[in-house]
């Protein structure tokens, strides 16, 4: 049995109640249709992250098969001493957003010229790997705002679930309980005083 609210049972305190009952419905309202669209933003930022997630994986593997064949060219000191001074060539901006209560960065990226290096000691296999390695540093950020992201709105999609799920399975039927208890009341009240009444006057009339 759903346990009532702890009030006394006066008309005032049904009538604070009834209204009540009506803000909580309200808000249960207002809260499943936050969860579906979270739940829908959700579906979204996982389709995008796993898309993300494998283009990242191949960039991946696309830049390091550069970069070993780099390696293996110039060797490993001269490959250290090409990219001393290189200017970076990716400006990361990192903003706050919101979208249905819910914050997270937003990260654009853009893509600078490639600083030129010598030609001494260098080999073209030494380029392939800085584009591709822009290339990935690209996604990694992309992929670093969705997965922040993703886990943002999971978490706020559990929060709100538990709210839902509280009014719905908790609150709300303890109000429901207790109005139903004190209409109860009044009515036996009302009865009593009803039955009184009839008693007095049948006593005056005899």
């Amino acid at each position: 049995m759903t346990e009532r609210l702890k009030v006394p049972p006066t008309k005032s305190a049904l009538l604070s109640l009834k209204r009540q009952v009506i803000f909580l419905e309200q808000g249960h309202g207002m809260l499943e249709r936050k969860r579906e669209l979270i739940t829908r933003l959700v579906y979204q930022r996982l389709k995008q992250y796993r898309q993300l997630r494998s283009e990242t994986r191949k960039a991946l593997q696309d830049a390091y098969h550069w970069l070993g064949i780099s390696n293996m060219r110039m060797g490993n000191y001269m490959l250290g001493q090409a990219a001393l001074g290189l200017q970076p060539a990716l400006e990361v901006n990192i903003l706050p957003r919101s979208s249905i209560g819910v914050e997270y960065p937003s990260v654009t990226v853009e893509q600078l010229q490639l600083q030129p290096v010598g030609l001494m000691w260098t080999d073209a296999s030494f380029d392939e790997a800085r584009i591709r390695l822009v290339r990935l540093s690209k996604l990694l950020a992309q992929l670093g705002e969705s997965e922040t992201a993703l886990r943002r709105f999971l978490s706020e999609q559990r929060k709100t679930q538990k709210r839902v799920n509280a009014l719905k399975y908790n609150v709300i039927p303890r109000y429901r309980t207790t109005i139903e208890y004190i209409e109860s009341t009044l009515s036996e009240e009302d009865r009593n005083t009803q039955f009184q009444i009839r008693v007095l006057r049948q006593q005056r009339s005899k």
